[in-house]
């Protein structure tokens, strides 16, 4: 418990390294299109090298937007690697629609294009690889290591050591819990949970005079905010690192994020995942999606729509009133599969075998292909292609008083499909269960939104969101 800690350098990422990681991957970028221009004997002049640093700075804006500088934290090399391409894919994508709108009538080497395409990121992915491979190494031959303990140990303490156990390769020492409370069901936990004690405040305090510890993480409550300033001032006279780690998670956060006012610190609980650069990304997404999937649905649009008024009488779209972002009303469109065109403040769900279904209705509802008319209010910028689906104004004025957090939904603009329908939550919630299913999957979708995630449930809609069994 009190050996001497192994040399290291440990620290959080530094602007330096962040800035020294961005100049490396901007470098592979202008060095691989150089190579794509040598290796087709191609000149490099200005009308390649400016696209190139236009390219550099967008995959900077997309790199920022998915962390990909903001440290390892813990993620397989898989996903960083998906990150780093929906970065390049999304710059490249801009730089090609900009070229285009620009001087559509210039042309480029194709094959110079196609090679540069696939190079740039994969020499920035093996980079990543090296670097990640280099550092796990000389961690577990006992370099670049640092000790830490925890003082409280409690279920947020508990939850810190798992992630430190679980990630050897940060190079994280843990040596042990500490406290000075007893045993209690809102205070310590047992040592059935945790094992037994390191020691208490004055032994965490000795270690950190010698230098034995390097990293102190403080899991107190919120409310023991005068033990803390207590404990910090104490802990001054060390070397050790003191890091506070608030409760944060006895509140169901929705995107949480720091930020401060005039220097003072502010930690957002419920917040929208969307902000300036995020919601154009998304929307652009939005814009992208519509104009791949319209064409190809426009004729199946128009047979159903005939379909429709030809077998029952009343008009093709139904319009109904529905909750958007932030709560507003919008108006949603359907292709009507219903003898009736309810949207009052009583709305009956549709049930298995009604009676106010046409004759084609069932087979629409089923297959999903009444919601195809949605994508026009995704181009209108009241809805997405992927977020929470809208529930009839009745349905959330009854939800929002019985579920926790139901409203929360409304941070993001609702979608055609979402994370709740590709986990086969559709049709009737005709107990509180299933709607509280639904619920909790929207908020999952809110907290870990990205656009990698967008993409997964797009794909997955298609092979298993579209006929469910429970969709009446």
């Amino acid at each position: 418990m009190t050996s001497p800690a192994t040399s290291g350098f440990i620290r959080p990422i530094h602007s330096q390294l962040q800035a020294l990681s961005r100049l490396l991957d901007i470098s592979l970028i202008i060095g691989t299109l150089y190579l794509s221009l040598i290796a087709y004997g191609v000149n490099p002049d200005k009308e390649y090298l400016i696209p190139c640093f236009i390219a550099t700075a967008l995959f900077g804006l997309f790199a920022e937007n998915n962390e990909i500088y903001q440290g390892w934290r813990g993620d397989p090399l898989f996903d960083e690697s998906l990150r780093i391409m929906a970065a390049w894919i999304g710059s490249f994508t801009l730089l090609l629609t900009g070229i285009y709108l620009y001087n559509p009538d210039y042309s480029y080497s194709f094959e110079v294009i196609q090679l540069w395409l696939p190079l740039a990121p994969t020499s920035i992915i093996i980079l990543h690889s090296l670097r990640r491979t280099c550092l796990s190494y000389l961690r577990q031959q006992g370099f670049n290591t640092r000790s830490c303990a925890i003082y409280g140990a409690n279920s947020l303490g508990l939850r810190l050591r798992h992630a430190i156990l679980d990630l050897p390769w940060l190079g994280y020492q843990f040596i042990g819990f500490y406290d000075d409370r007893a045993e209690a069901e809102e205070r310590r936990l047992n040592t059935k949970d945790i094992g037994p004690l390191a020691g208490d405040f004055k032994e965490l305090l000795q270690l950190a005079q010698q230098g034995i510890v390097d990293h102190i993480y403080i899991t107190l409550p919120l409310g023991a905010e005068n033990r803390i300033s207590d404990y910090i001032e104490q802990l001054a006279d060390s070397t050790a690192s003191v890091n506070i780690v608030p409760d944060f998670f006895t509140f169901n956060l929705i995107q949480s994020k720091w930020s401060n006012i005039q220097g003072i610190p502010v930690v957002s609980v419920f917040d929208t995942p969307f902000g300036a650069l995020d919601g154009a990304i998304k929307r652009l997404e939005d814009i992208i999606l519509c104009l791949i999937i319209l064409p190809l649905i426009a004729l199946p649009m128009l047979i159903i729509s005939i379909a429709i008024k030809l077998t029952s009488p009343g008009p093709v779209i139904f319009k109904q009133k529905r909750y958007g972002i932030k709560g507003e009303k919008i108006e949603v469109w359907k292709f009507r599969s219903m003898s009736v065109t309810e949207n009052g403040d009583q709305i009956k769900q549709a049930t298995k075998n009604d009676t106010r279904l046409t004759s084609i209705g069932s087979f629409l509802r089923r297959s999903s292909l009444d919601e195809l008319p949605q994508f026009l209010n995704v181009l209108q910028g009241t809805m997405s292609v992927v977020g929470p689906r809208p529930h009839a104004i009745a349905h959330n004025e009854l939800y929002r008083k019985q579920i926790k957090g139901y409203m929360l939904r409304h941070k993001v603009k609702p979608g055609i499909t979402g994370h709740a329908q590709i986990n086969g939550c559709r049709g009737e919630t005709d107990t509180l269960d299933k709607m509280e299913a639904r619920i909790n999957y929207d908020l999952e979708y809110i907290k870990q939104w990205s656009l990698i995630l967008d993409i997964k449930i797009v794909i997955m809609t298609v092979f298993k969101g579209f006929f469910n069994k429970q969709a009446y």
